[in-house]
């Protein structure tokens, strides 16, 4: 960073606008989601009956195990077992 002393950059970062709450809230759960997935993706390699109910009805099959099926685990999920 030529020229910006951590201070200087400290200042400009509180001038900036605060993010919206949904931003917020996404990013504090997006580990939690990522991990999750993973979870799930190495399930469905060793498990084909538990692939197989994913492929079947995804959203119940999130359901059943507990996870929300919102649209990014939902899209990553499809992408993963589709690949």
């Amino acid at each position: 960073m030529t020229g910006y002393h951590e201070e200087r950059l400290a200042e400009l970062l509180a001038a900036l606008p605060m993010p919206p709450q949904g931003w917020v809230q996404a990013a504090q759960e997006l580990p939690r989601l990522r991990a999750e997935v993973d979870r799930l993706v190495q399930r469905a390699e060793a498990d084909a009956a538990f692939r197989q109910a994913l492929l079947d009805d995804l959203e119940a099959a999130l359901r059943h195990e507990g996870v929300e099926p919102t649209k990014p685990v939902i899209a990553r999920l499809r992408h993963v077992l589709d690949s």
